[in-house]
């Protein structure tokens, strides 16, 4: 599946002050990143905040999405949760047709077994019209998807990816060697994107990339091209950013790039709260040195 290979990044969704959908800034983000060399969008994941979001409001983020993109892109749309029987009913009843791929992520909370999240998996993948990517975060969901889960599950003709966001890089490796050639293995954490393509990866679903797209998709491009030593120099520039941006949780920091550049504001739903003054002076000052355009 060509459409996720490359950066992939997971879209913010932008609020107004009063914490309303911010639509016009939601296209300048889709054009902003669609310009700077994307590859693909992910759509409702977990920096778009999806769940804070209402039924209403996550219809409403696809729409501008899919209206913004103009078929520019390939689109990924995120659809999991906890309870396999709701994820199944709401990939019957959501309109797909503009999607390449369905983002799931590992059930978080009631922490199954493995056998469990195989069989969770094994169980959607049987509904969804679009092929889906695997999403093991466990530092969000409790629980690790264990290798040899993925390698099961990769058999299976409707699981075509994974993001692994474990951080692990041992865990990685064993994942691009004992999975079909054919299935990607895909970084979700923007600090391995680059070793997890240069392992043998197909690419990454960032965050720091929506900010900085040309910068990051052009490191991404130097490790896929096999150009080492540049991609390593591009790693390098925006490595400050990577742990800026996570300081005090996703998408605060990354909501304050876009404040920065004049896209959006950095305004997030509670529980979560906007970054810190020194924080956002913090990430304006990292941001200074790139020549961006917004």
């Amino acid at each position: 599946m060509k459409q996720i290979i490359g950066t992939g990044v997971a879209l913010v969704t932008p609020f107004k002050e009063d914490l309303t959908i911010d639509v016009e800034a939601l296209h300048r983000i889709v054009n902003y990143n669609v310009d700077g060399g994307i590859d693909y969008l992910v759509v409702l994941g977990t920096t778009g905040e999806s769940v804070t979001l209402t039924k209403a409001e996550k219809q409403l983020v696809i729409d501008t999405v899919t209206i913004a993109n103009a078929g520019r892109l390939p689109l990924v749309v995120g659809v999991g949760g906890n309870n396999t029987v709701a994820v199944i009913d709401e990939l019957q009843n959501l309109d797909l047709t503009n999607f390449d791929a369905v983002l799931s992520v590992s059930p978080y909370y009631n922490r199954p077994t493995q056998e469990g999240i195989y069989q969770h998996f094994k169980a959607i993948a049987k509904v969804s019209a679009k092929p889906i990517i695997l999403y093991n975060v466990p530092g969000r969901t409790g629980s690790n998807m264990l290798p040899e889960t993925v390698i099961r599950l990769a058999e299976l003709d409707n699981i075509v990816a994974i993001k692994e966001a474990s951080g692990n890089m041992v865990q990685i490796q064993e994942l691009i060697k004992g999975c079909p050639k054919d299935f990607h293995v895909i970084s979700g954490d923007d600090f391995t994107a680059l070793a997890t393509v240069l392992a043998g990866g197909s690419g990454v679903i960032s965050v720091l990339g929506q900010g900085l797209p040309s910068e990051f998709s052009g490191m991404i491009r130097s490790g896929l091209e096999r150009n080492v030593d540049e991609a390593y120099r591009q790693h390098y520039e925006l490595q400050e950013g990577m742990g800026l941006i996570f300081e005090e949780g996703n998408p605060a920091g990354i909501k304050t790039i876009f404040e920065v550049l004049g896209i959006a504001g950095a305004a997030v739903r509670l529980p979560l709260i906007e970054a810190s003054d020194s924080l956002k002076n913090n990430i304006a000052d990292f941001v200074k040195p790139f020549k961006v355009f917004a």
